[in-house]
């Protein structure tokens, strides 16, 4: 009796399985639709001309040298701010300049523009823009002149100038003749803030 109890109750069980099996394969009704979607990074893409702002040779204490160069936006998006990092390597020729630094006597003036009576809207030495804070630089140097346009859009470019002085101190700079100095300067391109779209 408890052996046929047992069986009816595992064959039951079997047969409720099988059914719940296949009723898992009845037809119904159904729709679908893909959709193809892209998420596409833009790009920003700072150019400078000319590549080299300065290279001159034979300068002597008094001697200062305007420059142009062109930022010019090739990517998609557009530029908010650039930041100017300075490094160079002064070569010693005669292995006598001591503590002295060449780039304390290299003035930087940044301009409005070309005109020789334009006051420079910021001025300092290599030797200091070499070690200031970038922030420093871009509220003192950028931010001024960036402010003609407020960015740089795609495709556009902007106009700076920039005065390069041999600052005669009045005093003896003869342990700085033959030497030369090698300047780097980076200039790197940060987008605007993201927005909702």
């Amino acid at each position: 009796m408890k052996i046929r109890k047992k069986l009816s109750s595992s064959i039951a069980t079997a047969v409720l399985g099988t059914s719940l099996l296949v009723g898992g394969t009845f037809a119904y009704f159904s729709d679908q639709v893909v959709t193809n979607n892209v998420f596409a990074a833009g790009t920003l893409d700072l150019s400078l001309n000319p590549e080299t702002v300065i290279n001159i040779d034979n300068i002597k204490p008094g001697d200062s040298i305007m420059r142009e160069f062109v930022l010019t936006n090739s990517g998609s998006l557009k530029i908010d701010t650039v930041n100017l990092e300075t490094a160079y390597n002064v070569i010693d020729v005669n292995s006598d300049n001591g503590s002295e630094d060449f780039g304390d006597h290299i003035r930087v003036n940044f301009l409005w523009n070309w005109d020789k009576e334009s006051e420079p809207i910021f001025q300092t030495t290599l030797s200091e823009l070499q070690n200031m804070d970038p922030d420093v630089v871009q509220r003192d140097i950028w931010d001024p002149l960036w402010r003609q346009k407020g960015g740089l859009e795609p495709g556009a470019t902007n106009d700076f100038w920039v005065e390069f002085e041999f600052v005669d101190n009045d005093e003896d700079q003869n342990i700085f003749q033959g030497d030369s100095l090698e300047l780097v300067w980076t200039f790197q391109a940060t987008q605007t803030d993201g927005e909702e779209r």
